[in-house]
């Protein structure tokens, strides 16, 4: 299983990297190749200054060796050897009517002192993180995603929507990073789903990702915007920089497993303010975006 999905996400970042240049037609993705001294290693895709996206990375990993101690304990077992590969992406568009997007598929397993597996799952999920809703555009994202989940289970949309939310909650602030999407972990075999059924419904939902959201790129990054909204969009950046660094499972994983740490905050946005107690303008497109996020809602 661990070679069919690593295979399966060295193709994907291939795709999505020439969909998203082709969206941005002016700047193209940097490569970098990296190797973890531990065991492992990845490849980074990076695209900066372009004429959509200021800042963006496609990255794939596959790490293997000793479970690290935080990492024992926060799964309750001994010592273990373990495997996990993944593609993790996020993009930061320049114009604040296109909103930032984020998305995730990964695989994990564990073995004991004589190498079999004891432990495997998969994870992942896509979401939106808009500056002005366009809610054309956040239906649109939340119907792919269903699309995507009902062809596997009618019950998966509505539960990982669900999970979403939850997951995705400045909790210190008291909102939704965005609009959410999808979110799934520890996905594991169970007597209705095999891990090849989990296989088919990662792949499925990492395939829907260009559908999911060129669309909506393609219609906003043409719309005018002033340096008032510019500057509201580097307020909120603001907030997804503090979701990443207080609250990502994927950032604290990969620090605490010795991870490559340009690979691991290149979903920090390049530009970003921090506004003493800042409020919306009352009625205003920005408090609208503001009450949504208090509140989550149902797109379908």
């Amino acid at each position: 299983m661990k070679e069919q999905f690593y295979k399966y996400i060295q193709g994907l970042q291939d795709t999505i990297v020439s969909g998203l240049e082709a969206v941005d037609g002016q700047a193209k993705f940097r490569e970098d190749i990296w190797e973890r001294p531990e065991g492992g290693g990845g490849r980074t895709r990076v695209i900066e200054n372009g004429a959509v996206f200021e800042k963006g990375g496609v990255n794939i990993s596959a790490v293997h060796g000793k479970l690290p101690e935080a990492m024992q304990k926060m799964f309750n077992v001994g010592e273990a050897d373990f495997f996990a590969c993944g593609l993790s992406l996020v993009l930061h568009p320049k114009n604040p009517m296109v909103p930032t997007v984020h998305a995730n598929w990964r695989y994990f397993e564990m073995y004991d002192d004589k190498g079999n597996v004891i432990q495997q799952w998969f994870g992942g999920g896509q979401d939106l993180t808009p500056y002005y809703l366009f809610e054309k555009d956040a239906k649109h994202f939340h119907q792919t995603c269903k699309i995507a989940c009902d062809k596997h289970n009618p019950e998966f949309y509505p539960k990982y929507k669900k999970q979403c939310d939850a997951y995705f909650w400045n909790a210190h602030r008291n909102e939704a990073r965005g609009i959410g999407g999808l979110f799934f972990d520890y996905c594991k075999a169970t007597d209705e789903m095999s891990m090849q059924d989990w296989y088919n419904f990662v792949t499925e939902v990492g395939n829907s990702f260009l559908e999911a959201y060129v669309p909506i790129v393609e219609r906003r990054k043409i719309l005018l915007y002033t340096e008032e909204q510019r500057t509201w969009q580097e307020i909120r950046r603001g907030r997804y920089v503090e979701f990443n660094l207080v609250h990502d499972k994927g950032t604290l994983f990969g620090l605490k497993t010795n991870g490559r740490i340009e690979s691991i905050l290149m979903s920090l946005p390049p530009h970003v303010q921090w506004v003493y107690d800042h409020q919306p303008e009352v009625g205003s497109d920005e408090e609208k975006l503001i009450q949504t996020l208090e509140n989550p809602r149902e797109w379908m």
